[in-house]
């Protein structure tokens, strides 16, 4: 079912006078205003990407870092806080500073609500579509992953929910995490005729002959389309290898390029690519491949309110935009496409105010459905927090700095590492924290938390290479993840040094890390099959017995870095450790 803008003004009016709960700051007026953008020219693309499997709407604190450097610095997307909304042209202490910043979280959370929701998104959706004839919904991938409902059922409650939403074309990343046959029935079978996964990057590992397509050609309005898919380059790196044994990744320029020739030689007059490469690593992209007109990109959680335009080795201009995460955001992108070119655009991210967007009933009730059998243990309370639980930042968080002070207190070591993943809802003080919230921090398919023997130097060295694939002055050597969160030890770090010089004064009690002497270190998920043993714990049974023993966590300062080298970053702010 599709909904005219009419009968959707309709529905907002209704929920309105039934006291569905519409903030002062919401009038109808402004409600039609973020919701209805006004159409133009002929060929229409929506695009979401990173939802993390978060059916139901959620709370999301975007970073107050996320430094750029070299020729990334003072660029989107590293930008935060009031230099982002300077760059974008939005106020502060707005629903747009709320939804596109960490300004002022707490207080902003608790007047504009929570964000997302598939049954919210489902309401855009159908309005978007009804305006936009023959319009695309194109997912960027991470989308079965991120949630206990979705580890459960293996990525189905995702996949059902994606065919009830009306997705079009997408690609992934964490999907691959279930393994290549798992990704081989769900695309065979569940999306066969309804959803074209694309990925020109992914190959077998014998005769590098595609895995999946490599585009899928579309007709709009009198209008030929190719959309070309780039998975994540790095999956066997970043996530084990071992789940996806036959298949290899990449990121190779030449072959996209062939690519492109291949489809305007079909007839193409508008080529996008549907991208989890990440925003840098776009970038860089946009600027060697001659031919592509728009990249909608994810992996990097970037909510962009702007396409960013770069500049061929021809002279010709590509898009890149990021649609952010965890179903925050739904971008909108008309193309104007004249003559055989594209000759004109306008996009619009919409932040999804889950509250000023009715549920659509249809998708509601699948989500109540797929959670039923689940939903006493979803919502079992382990603890309370007194403080504001988030992740997101280059090197820490508070849900982070929860996991590694229960990998130190459960598991024991000197040391603890924990992953810079960019996945996992906030909570706001004085919160229950349920298994649920537990598990969007923590919900992998190789999940073991490990206790090993590390001297000195090797722990220096595995933050060095860490370090490198955050900050490499070259996007094609970063993996698009944040620093490894640390629990006890103590270090410096200079960004803009070259690689074995970036981690500096590292301090365990106090005192110098000992190069030669051996630590005991607590970590988690770990990429090799060989730890996937019952001598190591899911992480989730360390956090939970925790949390128990706890009950009530305190407000937590987390163990961050002395940044040296990075004062007046414009991807930095509220940071007290800069030299």
């Amino acid at each position: 079912m599709s909904l005219t803008r009419r009968e959707f003004m309709g529905v907002l009016a209704a929920a309105a006078a039934t006291g569905f709960p519409m903030t002062r700051e919401a009038t109808a007026a402004e409600v039609k205003s973020l919701y209805n953008p006004p159409k133009s020219g002929n060929v229409h693309f929506l695009h979401m990407t990173d939802s993390h499997a978060h059916l139901r709407p959620v709370y999301f604190r975007e970073p107050n870092v996320n430094i750029g450097i070299a020729g990334m610095e003072g660029h989107l997307p590293h930008l935060v806080g009031t230099n982002y909304l300077k760059r974008v042209g939005f106020k502060p202490d707005t629903r747009e500073s709320y939804g596109f910043t960490y300004l002022d979280f707490v207080r902003a959370a608790k007047q504009y609500g929570k964000m997302g929701g598939y049954a919210h998104i489902a309401t855009l959706v159908k309005q978007l579509k009804a305006s936009r004839p023959g319009a695309l919904l194109l997912d960027g991938g991470d989308t079965w992953q991120g949630t206990a409902l979705s580890l459960w059922t293996k990525g189905q409650d995702m996949v059902d929910a994606q065919l009830k939403l009306g997705v079009d074309v997408m690609t992934a990343h964490w999907e691959f995490t279930y393994g290549q046959d798992r990704v081989k029935e769900i695309v065979n079978k569940d999306f066969k005729g309804k959803i074209d996964f694309v990925a020109q990057n992914v190959k077998t590992a014998d005769f590098g002959d595609p895995v999946f397509p490599n585009y899928v050609m579309k007709h709009m309005n009198g209008v030929q389309v190719a959309i070309i898919g780039q998975a994540f380059p790095y999956t066997p790196i970043a996530n084990p290898g071992y789940l996806i044994p036959d298949w290899t990744f990449g990121i190779d320029t030449d072959h996209m390029q062939k690519v492109v020739k291949e489809v305007k030689q079909k007839g193409a007059q508008l080529v996008v690519v549907i991208s989890h490469n990440g925003m840098d690593v776009d970038r860089k992209m946009a600027s060697l491949v001659e031919g592509i007109d728009c990249i909608f990109g994810g992996h990097t959680h970037d909510g962009e309110a702007v396409a960013v335009e770069i500049r061929r080795p021809s002279g010709g201009m590509t898009l890149v935009t990021n649609a952010g995460s965890h179903g925050k955001f739904m971008g909108v992108m008309d193309f104007d496409v004249r003559g055989g070119k594209m000759v004109g655009y306008k996009y619009k991210l919409l932040p999804v105010f889950s509250e000023l967007l009715p549920a659509d009933p249809e998708m509601e009730a699948l989500i109540t459905k797929v959670r039923a059998p689940y939903e006493s243990k979803l919502t079992e309370v382990l603890a309370h927090t007194e403080g504001l639980l988030y992740r997101r930042g280059n090197f820490n968080g508070t849900w982070d700095q929860l996991v590694v002070d229960a990998m130190l207190a459960v598991r024991g070591g000197d040391i603890a590492f924990s992953p810079g993943f960019r996945w996992g809802g906030s909570l706001l003080p004085g919160a229950p924290i349920t298994r649920e919230d537990m598990m969007t921090q923590l919900a992998i398919t190789y999940p073991y938390c490990t206790l090993s023997e590390m001297t000195g130097e090797t722990v220096k060295n595995v933050m060095e290479d860490v370090c490198d694939n955050l900050f490499n002055p070259d996007p094609y050597y970063q993996q698009g993840g944040d620093m490894v969160r640390l629990g006890a030890l103590e270090y410096s770090c200079a960004p803009k040094e070259k690689m074995g010089n970036r981690i500096q004064d590292m301090r365990l009690g106090g005192k110098p890390l000992d190069p030669k002497k051996t630590y005991k270190v607590a970590g988690w998920a770990p990429v090799q099959q060989a730890s996937a043993t019952p001598d190591n714990p899911p992480i989730w049974d360390i956090v939970e017995e925790y949390l128990k023993h706890q009950k009530v966590i305190k407000p937590l300062k987390v163990n961050e870095p002395k940044l040296i080298g990075v004062k007046g970053n414009p991807g930095l702010a509220n940071y007290n450790k800069m030299f």
